[in-house]
């Protein structure tokens, strides 16, 4: 059985890896390279719908690594699966502290209502963004090396 957790939860947090690596790496400069009106409203769409997914996604990926090193507090890697634990916490206190108060201004942007310094705000929502995709990244990493 905490085989199957292990696997479950690698997976889990491997796809929601890939996703915002996507987002940063695939359809940001997709959207950064359309016109203005075209990449807000994008921008915007992909704001409301990713903001309602990810915020299960990454609840939801932190309560399997805890299942997962509470049932295996005395098997080996534990310290590995506790410590890609306290990076997805850290992810989700930059996501709540820096990312989703840009996301909430953002996902209601249209060109008709966008701020003048919403290519700013963007970007350095961009910026937080790959800082909290390494990070993920690391957790992910911790997740497989534990798994071997």
């Amino acid at each position: 059985m905490l085989n199957a957790l292990e696997v479950f939860t690698t997976v889990v947090v491997g796809l929601m890896v890939g996703v915002e690596f996507s987002v940063a790496f695939v359809i940001n400069p997709i959207l950064n390279g359309l016109p203005e009106d075209s990449g807000v409203l994008g921008r915007a769409h992909g704001g409301r719908m990713l903001g309602a997914l990810m915020p299960v996604w990454y609840i939801s990926s932190l309560v399997l690594v805890a299942v997962w090193a509470a049932a295996g507090w005395h098997h080996h890697g534990t310290g590995l699966v506790v410590t890609a634990g306290v990076l997805l916490i850290l992810s989700v206190i930059m996501s709540l502290l820096l990312l989703v108060p840009i996301n909430n201004r953002g996902k209601t942007w249209t060109p008709e209502n966008r701020p003048e310094d919403w290519k700013e705000q963007m970007n350095r929502w961009d910026r937080f963004h790959y800082v909290r995709v390494a990070v993920i990244i690391a957790a992910f990493a911790l997740l497989v090396a534990a798994l071997a």
